[in-house]
């Protein structure tokens, strides 16, 4: 089992980057594929990128491809997630997440949510 918690949310003007992470607990991290979601008001939470157990492979939605960049740190038990240029539309709550199954299709553990909140 793992507990995820995540850090890094705040308000930030359109253009400006933020940094996510996620700390997770255990001391099987590396086993854990993981990802990150977000949640914008009145819409379905949705997957936007994932990182593979090394970190050999990612994926992101075509939403903030080219933006944002997922890594991990197997010995910092934390993965992160780095977003530049943000738009007003990536206003959300974003949720850290982690399965030992590849793909996140159904994560078995979630973080709590931290918003991201960008202004004009």
């Amino acid at each position: 089992q793992v507990q995820l918690v995540e850090s890094g949310g705040g308000l930030v003007q359109a253009g400006g980057s933020l940094r996510l992470s996620c700390a997770a607990s255990g001391r099987t991290f590396s086993r854990y594929f993981m990802g990150w979601f977000r949640q914008a008001p009145g819409k379905e939470r949705v997957l936007i990128a994932s990182i593979s157990w090394g970190g050999g492979t990612t994926y992101y939605a075509d939403s903030v491809k080219g933006r944002f960049t997922i890594s991990r740190d197997n010995a910092k038990n934390t993965v992160y997630l780095q977003m530049n240029s943000l738009k007003p539309e990536d206003t959300a709550v974003y949720y850290c997440a982690a399965d030992l199954n590849y793909g996140l299709a159904k994560p078995n553990y979630w973080g709590q949510g931290t918003q991201v909140t960008v202004s004009l």
